[in-house]
């Protein structure tokens, strides 16, 4: 009888694990999406993955269910406690990454209207990809419990916000060129910042993944060098 409860506990953590990879997959698929609709002005794919993202509301609610279940009936300890809690933070962070690239695929579909500078689009598109390359990577290394592969997508957090400071420059000092360029270039700008904080939550799920393999915290500050809350642009007027 005790080996068969057992047996029915790590299957449920073994469900929970399974539920993760597929919503993690759906999120993937979602960003995948939203980049090429921005990078190819592809309304209806902007359209299709707009609505897609309920899907990924419905994955965070089984999950928050099932991990809520498990901590009340089965009260685990230690590793199997990490694992639960450990669910339950990795599917608000990827429900929030499937938010945000809904919202990225809402903006795409103001801004395919007003063609943006191709060189632009084609700068969020490099950004979205290194976003979409960190989500990749640290649900692969939830899949493998690999904490050094954790560890490595939190330390590649600064490329994206690189990235995303040079894009800041630009969008401001295009804006100030031409005003008549002021609204879809906010566009452009949410649409970067979507894809910053899409980097930042794979760096949450890198914290979470590692203290889970390894029953430690990473004993580092957080990288960060989004910096665009202290860049100044100045206007070049025509002489």
């Amino acid at each position: 009888m005790a080996e068969h409860i057992v047996k029915s506990f790590h299957d449920q953590l073994e469900a929970l694990s399974t539920a993760i990879v597929q919503m993690g997959g759906l999120c993937e698929a979602q960003l995948a999406n939203a980049i090429e609709a921005i990078s190819r002005r592809d309304m209806p794919l902007a359209e299709q993955t707009i609505a897609t993202d309920g899907k990924i509301d419905l994955f965070e609610a089984q999950i928050e269910q099932q991990a809520v279940r498990l901590l009340a009936l089965r009260q685990p300890l230690a590793m199997d406690l990490r694992e639960t809690l450990a669910a339950l933070k990795i599917s608000h962070d990827l429900e929030r990454i499937g938010d945000l690239a809904k919202n990225v695929a809402k903006r795409t579909l103001v801004v395919a209207r007003d063609a943006p500078d191709q060189h632009l689009a084609q700068g969020l598109t490099r950004m979205g990809r290194q976003a979409l390359t960190q989500v990749k990577a640290v649900l692969d290394a939830f899949a493998r419990r690999d904490g050094e592969a954790a560890l490595r997508v939190w330390k590649n957090d600064n490329d994206i916000d690189e990235l995303y400071n040079s894009l800041f420059r630009e969008l401001l000092t295009y804006m100030m060129e031409d005003p008549r360029k002021i609204g879809p270039s906010t566009h452009l700008l949410f649409i970067a910042k979507n894809f910053e904080r899409i980097g930042d939550h794979a760096t949450n799920i890198a914290e979470t993944v590692y203290y889970a393999a390894t029953g430690t915290k990473i004993g580092e500050d957080r990288p960060k060098s989004d910096t665009t809350s202290t860049t100044t642009i100045t206007r070049h007027d025509e002489s």
